[in-house]
């Protein structure tokens, strides 16, 4: 396949060229760099079988020669408002990637008789009353709240998916990403993994707000491109979560880096600066990705982490 890949340079994008060019496929890979970064794409210089436009999703796209299918998965994605890269500080951003780099998109799948497949979040959930999460539950979200920019695009983007499908009859997948990590985030990203990392790394205490007692679900990168390329290549057009169902506290995940990096200082308990609706449990029901895809998480948390430091310790020039 050809395949146009939207958000090529951000952390899973990226990813996600090399899977499909290791693959045998052909990837023309799209990013503005509004968050994405070109050390992500630079390893593919003079790839023969990649090519890269700059481009902003939120105006019309045009990519030369045959396209098989396009992946879109150009939007910010981080919560943290300290972060610069985060979707509160881009707010119109993140809203036009998620509507208009969607129309955008699903028309080049539509001219193209291509496949298309969906970057969509576990934040459509919102901040959950039914745990775990399935495909099926609808929702717990604030349609104006301070996080609404990037839940309600993704809804948004769902829905349009969706219509296409049903009205223009576009060959679609919608993947529900819960939360990942790897090789690529950015150090100024503002999410957990990264800012534990690196505290960590400098042997400072790892900052926890509130008490800790929050949960997430961890998933390594490569898990989660496996789940993905896997859905791109079924018949499955409805939703697919796809995260890893093993939950974990903040406060347990802060002791599993420090027992990793060797990091001796330990903890810091600092109030709660999280933003408003901040789910406070989170993990996928990947029922669906096993009964479908044949796919579950393979790597554990001790592997996953072991595997993404030595990513952040080049990054801080720490090795």
């Amino acid at each position: 396949m050809r395949v146009l890949i939207t958000g090529a340079a951000g952390f899973l994008g990226s990813h996600l060229c090399d899977r499909l060019l290791k693959e045998g496929h052909s990837v023309v890979g799209m990013d503005n760099f509004i968050t994405g970064s070109p050390d992500n794409l630079a390893h593919l210089a003079g790839h023969p079988n990649f090519l890269f436009i700059r481009h902003d999703v939120a105006n019309f796209i045009f990519v030369p020669g045959k396209v098989d299918a396009v992946m879109h998965f150009a939007s910010p994605a981080s919560p943290n408002p300290n972060s610069p890269y985060g979707y509160t500080n881009l707010p119109i951003q993140t809203m036009k990637a998620g509507a208009l780099g969607t129309h955008n998109s699903l028309g080049v799948a539509r001219a193209q008789k291509a496949k298309f497949l969906l970057a969509s979040t576990s934040e459509i959930y919102g901040d959950p009353l039914e745990h775990p999460q399935k495909e099926t539950y609808w929702g717990h979200v604030d349609p104006i709240g301070v996080r609404s920019m990037y839940d309600e695009a993704k809804r948004f983007a769902e829905a349009l998916t969706m219509t296409y499908h049903r009205t223009h009859g576009i060959n679609s997948h919608i993947v529900r990403i819960f939360n990942t990590y790897g090789t690529r985030m950015r150090l100024d990203d503002g999410r957990v993994v990264p800012n534990f990392i690196q505290q960590a790394l400098r042997g400072e205490p790892l900052t926890v707000y509130g008490d800790g007692a929050q949960t997430r679900s961890f998933c390594f990168v490569d898990d989660l491109v496996e789940g993905i390329y896997r859905l791109l290549l079924s018949d499955e057009h409805m939703p697919v979560n796809i995260g890893n169902p093993a939950e974990i506290s903040i406060l347990q995940f802060a002791e599993a880096i420090n027992r990793l990096t060797g990091n001796p200082s330990g903890i810091v308990k600092k109030p709660d600066l999280r933003l408003g609706d901040d789910p406070q449990r989170r993990r996928p029901d990947i029922t669906r990705a096993k009964q479908i895809l044949n796919w579950e998480p393979s790597i554990s948390l001790d592997e996953g982490i072991s595997r993404t430091i030595p990513y952040f310790r080049v990054k801080l020039g720490l090795a």
